[in-house]
């Protein structure tokens, strides 16, 4: 029952990130990138640490730790990935992005020799052929955004593996917690440093940015940890990737984005990758041995 919830809340969070890319969108008329990122985190970690204050007693060094690496690494991906959409396509973007998913069982084999589960593999391949069929716009030219877009999907990837290694001895909220106190302290470094202090009041971009703030990373992240829990590392990639998916949803139903048949035919893929994963074919074995009996 419990993999069941872990793999319902990672559901749940990549519809609240597919919702975020609207949100995402008006806020960058009133903000800089960066001051999206530190005002996201900030949110994030001061609501985290009133709502779960009990928890912060209990933070040990190893939690500390492992918490501000999660950190860094959540922020340097978000980062990398908005420096990358300055200078490619968001199609290209959100492409490059999705990548991470099949970067993961990866990083268990070569660092930590883990065995790659054959059917989450083809599963992880499966979902990025159904994302660049829903999202890219093919083009054989590669430039500076695409390689920085890149190394935010092999950051996002090290947060996902990162995250399923650290919550297994590790309480999940106590670690959403510290990493993101560490990415808003990053975050406001760097603004700061960039000169960004001047900040818009108006009601459309805070109530966007908020949103962003609460939903799409306070409420999403913690919802991301509880769930790793629960899952291995592989399926929870595949099953973040169906952001793109939920974002073209709510394009469709909120911006009124009409419905393609390549959009379909992407969605599909990313269904059936996610079927792979999750039953391994298991249906199929308990089917045929009902026509051997």
């Amino acid at each position: 029952m419990q993999k069941y919830i872990g793999e319902i809340l990672l559901i749940i969070t990549a519809i609240i990130w597919g919702s975020g890319f609207v949100s995402s969108a008006i806020s960058l008329e009133y903000y800089t990138p960066y001051q999206i990122l530190a005002g996201r985190f900030l949110i994030g970690a001061v609501i985290l640490s009133i709502v779960f204050h009990k928890k912060l007693k209990k933070v040990n060094k190893s939690t500390l730790m492992k918490g501000t690496l999660l950190g860094i690494i959540l922020y340097l991906g978000f980062a990398l990935q908005t420096v990358g959409l300055q200078y490619t396509t968001p199609s290209k973007n959100a492409f490059l992005t999705s990548v991470n998913v099949v970067i993961v069982p990866f990083i268990g084999l070569f660092l930590y020799k883990r065995k790659i589960d054959m059917f989450e593999l083809i599963g992880a391949v499966l979902a990025i052929i159904g994302i660049a069929v829903l999202s890219l716009k093919f083009s054989s030219e590669i430039n500076i955004g695409d390689l920085l877009t890149l190394c935010c999907a092999i950051g996002f990837a090290f947060h996902i593996f990162y995250t399923s290694k650290f919550v297994k001895n590790e309480d999940p909220v106590a670690l959403t917690i510290v990493q993101m106190i560490v990415a808003g302290i990053v975050g406001c470094v760097v603004v700061l440093f960039r000169g960004e202090s001047s900040f818009s009041l108006e009601t459309e971009g805070i109530m966007n940015l908020l949103y962003l703030g609460v939903f799409s990373t306070t409420i999403a992240f913690l919802m991301q940890t509880v769930a790793q829990k629960y899952t291995s590392e592989t399926k929870a990639a595949i099953i973040l990737s169906t952001e793109s998916f939920w974002g073209m949803a709510f394009s469709i139903v909120i911006l009124s984005e009409v419905m393609t048949f390549k959009m379909t035919i992407g969605a599909i893929l990313i269904l059936f990758a996610i079927i792979i994963s999750e039953t391994k074919f298991g249906f199929l074995k308990k089917k045929s041995m009902e026509e051997i009996i």
